[in-house]
Formats: structure tokens, sequence, C-alpha cells
């Protein structure tokens, strides 16, 4: 695979058109075959002799000049998109950290689902994405509700070059009873789908103003319209509201075998939001004592969205912790090279 970031369009002198460095750059790239839209922000990855954007190829050499900067992946949770990230990009920017953020298969601008099970393609999708940016540095990764779910997974593969590990909001351990109802009792929902007559789009929209607010912040008085609108229109009528909430019963019955946690070994936060409203605060804190080796942080003013709610803070929770477990890696590797180091001496002597 090879991923390139499209070159920033030339000013009438020929030169290359300067952006401001606290911008988010957006490109369209492929992972594991799923063109998608890619939020980047931090230095760009740039060759300091020629300042073209860097080619990265599976498999290429990694020199000693490999940049040892920690590196933030963030995931969108289900019904979302990228630009649920954009004001904590937004913070990271103003603060020179490079983090990216992209639209998950079947969400925001990125090419649909196939048929068949979701989680495996999105498994495959964000190992792509990991093992790209793994070439410019330590590689932490972070997700929100079904991004949670995608960054836990990715963690429980030992093959994935994975710094640490941020789960906010992952569903599938105690879940609320508006998640367990999609799954356990999906009657409703088809008889929806069954109606004589569509619902009218009108009221259609009209329910999702109105719901969508109080299921995403914790204050729905607080709720910005630009993403509230974001998320209206995914159920732009009767149709695409069916088929969203098919796809949403599929996700959950598939939660039920998603993880194997035994597996993780990378630092792992977990982040627990008191006023969730679609996953329990339960929930976190079971995933906690599944993971032992794990660290908590409990909010109790924080919605299923923190970063909507609190985009300045979970900017600086996430660049602390991806600071914290490279530094971490850094000193293992060090104890290691001096361990190795007095037993050849031993060896030797």
């Amino acid at each position: 695979m090879t991923a390139t970031q499209r070159p920033a369009p030339a000013s009438p002198a020929g030169q290359t058109k300067v952006t401001d460095p606290t911008s988010i750059r957006v490109t369209y790239r492929r992972f594991a075959g799923v063109r998608t839209r890619v939020f980047e922000v931090g230095p760009p990855a740039a060759d300091p002799e020629s300042g073209r954007t860097t080619r990265f190829r599976r498999g290429a050499p990694r020199t000693a000049s490999r940049p040892t900067t920690p590196r933030l992946v963030l995931f969108h949770g289900f019904c979302d998109s990228a630009d649920t990230w954009r004001p904590v990009l937004t913070e990271l920017a103003k603060a020179g950290v490079p983090a990216m953020a992209v639209d998950l298969p079947g969400f925001g601008e990125a090419d649909e689902l196939r048929a068949g099970a979701m989680l495996p393609q999105l498994d495959a999708f964000a190992a792509a994405v990991i093992r790209e940016q793994s070439v410019l540095g330590p590689v932490v990764i972070g997700g929100n509700s079904l991004g949670g779910t995608t960054t836990l997974r990715a963690a429980q593969n030992g093959k994935l070059p994975i710094a640490g590990v941020v789960s906010i909001a992952a569903p599938g351990f105690v879940d609320s009873w508006v998640v367990r109802a999609v799954a356990k009792y999906p009657i409703p929902l088809r008889l929806y789908s069954s109606l004589p007559l569509p619902v009218p789009s009108f009221l259609v929209k009209t329910i999702a103003e109105n719901v969508v607010p109080h299921f995403l912040y914790a204050n729905a008085g607080s709720a910005e319209k630009e993403h509230v609108k974001r998320f209206v229109d995914l159920f732009p009528d009767y149709k695409a509201t069916t088929v969203r909430l098919e796809q949403a019963r599929q996700m959950v019955t598939e939660l039920e075998n998603a993880y194997q946690l035994e597996a993780i070994t990378s630092p792992l936060l977990v982040v627990v939001c008191g006023k969730d409203k679609l996953v329990s605060a339960a929930s976190g804190r079971r995933l906690h004592a599944l993971v032992p080796h794990s660290r908590l942080l409990v909010r109790q003013d924080w919605g299923h969205c923190p970063q909507l709610d609190d985009p300045a803070e979970i900017a600086e929770l996430l660049t602390y912790f991806a600071a914290g477990v490279t530094r971490a890696t850094k000193s293992e590797r060090k104890l290691v090279a001096v361990s190795d180091t007095v037993s050849a001496q031993e060896a030797v002597g």
C-alpha cells in the first residue's frame, strides 16, 4: 500500500503555498482498499531537503532519524465522522501535536461498508492507518464509542505497532437500556421498517434534531448546531433511517464477541463519562477491571462524546497520555540495552 498526501496548490509565483501550521489539513487516501477523508494537524511529514511530502511504503526501511514524537490517531463512533474530532484537532494544532482523524468505512465521506460482518472491515482499515502512521513515529490511538471498540480491537492485534490506547465510552460491556434494546428487542425496528406508509421526512428530521443532543452531549442545551446537523443529515428520510437502524442492530450483535482483552499489552487509558446516556459508567469500570494494567479516568460532567463537550480537556488528556507512554517506552528500551550490555560483559568475564 502506498499512501500519499495531495500536494498543496502552487501560488501564482510558482512557489508552494504556505499554509497556516495551526489549520487542519484535509486529504483523501486509501486504507485497506477504502477511500476515505483524512484530517491532519501538526508538522507535516516532509523530506528536509526537497520540502516535499514523504511517500510511505509498507516495509520501507526505518532509519535512525525516524521521528520519536508520538502521533495521535483518532477514530469516531457509530453514525459519526472525523468531523467530531475537529474541535480537538484544532487544540492539538495550536500545541503543535501531530494527530490525524479519519472517516471510518461506511461513515462520513468514506466508501460504504461491504456486505457481511462490520467489525472485521473496521479492523483491516484501522490496521492500515496505524501501519502507515507508525513510519512517522510512535502511534497512540484513541477512539470514542465505536471508535473506542476499534482501538481496543486494534490493541488486541500484537502485530500492530501501537504505543498506547485511549478508549472513550466503548460499548459492549455494560451498556444502557437504549443499546441493549437495539439488539435484544428488534421488533420495534422491524415494525418501523414495515409501516405501510413511510414516515414523512420532516417528522424524521424533527425527531432527530430533538433526540441527538440528548444522547451525545452531557447538556443538550450546549449542543453545537453544526455537530447536531451532521448527525441529523444521516437520517434525511424514512429509508435512510431504516438502513441505519439495521446497521446499529447488527453492530450491537457483533459486540457480543468483539473483545479478547487478555491480548492487550499496550498501555491503556479507559475514559468513563458520568453523563453518558448510551454507554453506562459501569461499562468503562468493567473494562478497567478486565485489563489489570489499564488506567481509569472518570469524569462525571462528560456525556457520550466528550470531544464535543470539552475539546480542550480531551486534547490535553490525549497529549499527556501520549507523552507519558512514549517516555516509558524509551526508558524500557534503555533498561533493555543496559541489561544486554551487562549480560555481554559478564559473558566475556
